[in-house]
């Protein structure tokens, strides 16, 4: 890592086989499946020698469970920032009253605090899913940043494409009618900002291509890699020049089935390049990940907050300390 390249950051958003079963509409979501003792050793040995620390958002339903707590703590005990991804992952959050968007965040807050030792300061909504209700509750508790938005023009197509392989009747479809957010949202800023004006709480876009804002996260390499990995390799390599030549700090996220292949047999079918073997997709995304370092110095997004000058270390100390209020003792 060279301290003169300029800052970009990582993400892991922790999505279990369980919350893509619920979201898809399948059956059998509600035994809460897991791949999770598999992925995160995985992950974690690929990282450790590449000296990245990231952020990994973790869903508050996971946490919950004691099954996966060896694993979540391992995240923590290797040095990334653990960041909140609501309790329930239901990319409709954005549907939700006041009261149920506090029990999504505050119950996953506070299990994931008491799993990991690690208070959240940073939020993603479950599928980009974020309203201004979500950044009061956010705010109201002292989180630092949020990092649900996803300026791109695909989403509409995103969505088609989830629909035709999805399971669901009519009002489910309704309530995901906005999965993915619309053709509008690719008119949101690739850089980071405040919200309300300036004032508010820190926003750190999911980083797409600059000008075309065509998605550049891995999952849409590794399918278009299932194509072309030359052409995948390209299209990333683009991507990061109109990154440095607008001068973006890019913000790249990655996803579990970006290093699950089908020899793991997880199912999840329905998703792109599953068809691919694990040992397929970790080169790959080693090859990116390789040319993304080359290019940039990468850290977590609490870090690259602080690099940027958007948050500072005190501020950051000062809300780590902050006094947990327990909510699940009263659910």
């Amino acid at each position: 890592m060279n301290s003169q390249q300029p800052i970009a950051s990582l993400s892991f958003d922790l999505d279990n086989k369980w919350s893509y079963l619920k979201t898809h509409g399948e059956s059998g979501w509600e035994e809460f499946p897991s791949y999770l003792d598999i992925l995160i050793p995985r992950v974690l040995e690929f990282l450790q020698p590449r000296n990245l620390h990231i952020t990994f958002f973790v869903v508050g339903q996971d946490a919950a469970r004691e099954e996966n707590h060896n694993a979540l703590r391992a995240i923590a005990a290797a040095g990334h920032e653990i960041g909140n991804h609501s309790f329930s992952h239901e990319p409709w959050l954005h549907l939700y009253d006041y009261e149920r968007v506090l029990q999504e965040i505050q119950s996953a807050e506070e299990w994931i605090s008491e799993v990991t030792g690690q208070r959240p300061v940073g939020f993603r909504g479950p599928g980009f899913s974020i309203s201004g209700t979500a950044l009061n509750v956010l705010e109201q508790r002292g989180y630092l940043y949020d990092a649900s938005t996803w300026p791109t023009f695909f989403g509409p197509l995103a969505r088609h494409y989830y629909f035709s392989h999805a399971s669901l009747d009519k009002p489910n479809r309704n309530t995901r009618s906005l999965l993915f957010g619309s053709f509008w949202e690719g008119l949101r800023p690739l850089k980071p900002y405040r919200h309300r004006g300036g004032a508010g709480l820190l926003e750190i876009p999911v980083t797409t291509m600059p000008v075309l804002k065509a998605p550049i996260h891995l999952s849409y390499l590794l399918y278009l890699g299932s194509f072309s990995p030359s052409l995948a390799e390209k299209y990333f390599r683009t991507a990061l020049g109109l990154c440095r030549l607008t001068r973006t700090s890019p913000s790249l996220l990655l996803h579990p089935l970006d290093f699950l292949g089908q020899d793991d047999n997880v199912g999840l079918d329905f998703f792109p390049a599953m068809k691919l073997r694990s040992a397929q997709k970790l080169r790959f995304v080693g090859k990116i990940l390789e040319m993304y370092c080359q290019e940039f110095q990468v850290v977590s997004l609490i870090e690259y907050a602080s690099r940027l000058g958007a948050v500072s270390k005190a501020g950051l100390a000062a809300n780590c300390a902050r006094p947990k209020l327990l909510l699940k003792d009263h659910l």
